[in-house]
């Protein structure tokens, strides 16, 4: 059997796209708002990091939980489309599926009505009855740090064994990062590590991004870490004291959504690694893979294939 480039693990959300809304006043009661077309697509880091890799000519796989309801039909759909593996996909009885209404305004910026469904409900016996799915994988990407209420403290334990079926590690973050417990403890079983610049401020207290990446070495980060720097990159670090800047890819197109981009900069950037790409030039896609994303409505609906993704990086 072809071992998957990638097995994403975490949130796999139905998403409903309402634009533009005037996100900067607040709405009101009894108001009538005139909107475009509104969207039904997908989201969450299982949806958008998979669909991405796949766009990019990887061999996806899914690893989360929906509900027993008609929500769950229109994920599935869509990873059938885009040939995501989903034997991971799991169906979770008497749950409901997480869905999001994606609030947009005219320059991008988004506001979230989520429920969070049967996701949230991954905890650690449920990736160690699936190792096998992870033996049969390049990388696993786990989304998101902090926002894992059942498997967070067990998160170190379960990075481990999925490292010890010869699956690499990549974690990404999300809400305002968290802090710096327990993620000292997981740190060390992380090959890939890229937090936005917000994230990660908020993790380590330093503002500094070559201070940010010294703090999470301290903390035992041995991988490939970094900072997504949005309109100014991104900073990869290999090794200790070690630092390069990975300049930002000009979109190319009008900057409709921001929506998936980091999840998509991931994408990207795992991409660059699996094909034996330097960190540089992995730094450059997962750059401009994030740039594709922001062009249009949606996580995934701006991507390119990988030769348009990569001419654009320069690479």
């Amino acid at each position: 059997m072809n071992k998957t480039d990638c097995i994403v693990c975490g949130s796999c959300v139905v998403d409903i796209f309402i634009r533009p809304v005037p996100l900067e006043t607040s709405i009101g009661s009894g108001q009538l708002l005139r909107v475009n077309p509104i969207e039904l697509t997908t989201g969450g880091m299982v949806s958008n990091a998979s669909i991405a890799f796949s766009k990019l000519g990887m061999r996806a796989a899914a690893f989360s939980l929906v509900g027993d309801d008609h929500w769950s039909d229109v994920i599935r759909s869509q990873y059938c489309k885009h040939e995501i593996a989903s034997e991971g996909l799991l169906t979770r009885s008497g749950a409901t599926t997480s869905v999001t209404a994606v609030m947009v305004d005219h320059e991008g910026q988004r506001s979230f009505a989520h429920c969070v469904g049967a996701a949230k409900q991954m905890d650690k016996a449920l990736y160690m009855k699936h190792l096998d799915l992870f033996a049969n994988s390049r990388y696993a990407l786990i989304g998101y740090y902090p926002l894992m209420p059942h498997l967070l403290d067990d998160l170190a334990d379960v990075l481990a064994a999925i490292r010890s079926t010869g699956c690499r590690t990549a974690m990404d973050a999300a809400g305002d990062g968290g802090g710096m417990q327990p993620l000292d403890r997981i740190l060390p079983h992380l090959d890939v590590y890229v937090p936005s610049y917000a994230e990660a401020s908020h993790q380590t207290g330093k503002t500094d991004p070559k201070a940010i990446i010294d703090c999470l070495r301290d903390a035992g980060a041995t991988g490939l870490i970094g900072v997504k720097l949005g309109e100014q990159g991104a900073m990869l670090s290999r090794s200790d004291g070690e630092y390069q800047r990975i300049e930002a890819v000009k979109p190319p197109g009008e900057v409709m959504d921001t929506t998936g981009a980091g999840d998509c900069f991931y994408a990207g950037l795992l991409t660059g690694l699996i094909r034996g790409n330097s960190d540089r030039e992995a730094g450059r896609l997962a750059a401009a893979t994030g740039a594709c994303c922001v062009t249009a409505v949606g996580a995934t609906t701006g991507l390119r294939d990988y030769s348009q993704t990569a001419a654009l990086a320069g690479i």
